[in-house]
């Protein structure tokens, strides 16, 4: 058995396909088709079961490809440790953050970053919880900023800020004259929101139970009152803009572009007011913890929440 076996087996479950995994491997099909059946002989069991079709790990494979995992990632630390003294925040960082955090938080953070590790590249990339989940179990991402809650066999979490919600609406909407909302407010108003699957969708619904039963009951009516064609934050801040409703956002999400006075009010939450908890993850194998806390430091310090919170009357810290 070798690293490089282990390496094989691991890519080939990722890929379920023998070109994709050879290629991520940097080897022809053959050599990797007979690396793959050498440790399988080994073991006496087989890992994957193949058909014309398809390629599937069998449920005593699924465990060793894990456990190959985690035994590569203790190759790395081991690389890290026999090269004593080498400065963790030289070699690239490569940071996930879902699509509700990244495009509000990356513009602050990486000034941060540049500052406190300026040899240090980083690569970022926004994508859905589940999709950052899966490139972080597979070494593809070094560490994701995601919501809580968040849990993942050895992975460890750090929550970086509270974020509260607001509400968007049009500025010459009726409860714009009022300082403070309701989610019984809300529940009456034609509600834009991301479509299902989304999990900041979920995220507003758990904190707003008043919404979740308006919800329900106008989806199974085929009510159209009830908007939820958005694919983005970004377009329901637009279709707000037009007048198509009303819609409740994170605040740095509700102030990350500006409008002229007379087109959009935010307006935050009467108490209790909801939030959410952004955090940072990572594999508790990754070999670099100084990267980890430059990264989770900088994330902190990142003036992206307290900046919003400036721009919007009667937002308070969330409880």
């Amino acid at each position: 058995m070798t690293l490089t076996e282990l390496r094989y087996v691991v890519t080939l479950a990722r890929e379920r396909h023998f070109g994709r995994a050879a290629e991520r491997c940097h080897v022809s099909q053959p050599t990797l088709s007979v690396a793959v059946k050498k440790l399988e002989d080994e073991l006496g069991i087989p890992l994957f079961e193949r058909s014309k079709s398809s390629i599937r790990v069998t449920e005593s494979g699924q465990r060793i490809i894990e456990q190959a995992q985690r035994v590569l990632d203790q190759v790395n630390v081991i690389k890290d440790m026999a090269l004593d003294g080498k400065n963790q925040l030289n070699s690239p960082l490569k940071v996930g953050a879902i699509y509700t955090i990244g495009p509000y938080l990356f513009p602050h953070l990486l000034p941060e970053l540049r500052r406190a590790a300026p040899d240090m590249p980083l690569y970022i990339e926004e994508n859905y919880t589940a999709s950052l989940r899966q490139k972080l179990r597979h070494s593809e991402l070094d560490a994701i900023i995601i919501a809580l809650p968040f849990e993942e066999p050895e992975v460890l979490t750090l929550p970086l800020y509270d974020e509260p919600f607001v509400v968007l609406l049009p500025a010459a909407h009726p409860l714009a004259k009022k300082e403070q909302l309701t989610a019984e407010e809300l529940a009456k108003e034609q509600l834009l929101l991301l479509g299902p699957g989304h999990c900041f969708r979920d995220q507003v619904l758990e904190s707003c139970p008043p919404l979740v039963e308006t919800v329900t009951k106008r989806v199974d009516q085929g009510s159209p009152a009830l908007v939820t064609e958005g694919s983005s934050l970004e377009t329901i801040r637009h279709m707000v803009a037009s007048g198509l409703g009303i819609t409740v956002l994170p605040l740095s999400a509700a102030t990350g572009m500006q409008y002229q006075e007379d087109i959009l009010a935010v307006r935050p939450f009467a108490p209790p007011v909801p939030f959410r908890t952004v955090a940072l993850a990572w594999r508790v194998t990754f070999p670099r913890p100084k990267a980890i806390d430059v990264l989770s430091l900088a994330a902190s310090q990142c003036r992206v929440i307290e900046k919003a919170k400036s721009d919007t009357p009667n937002v308070t810290e969330s409880a």
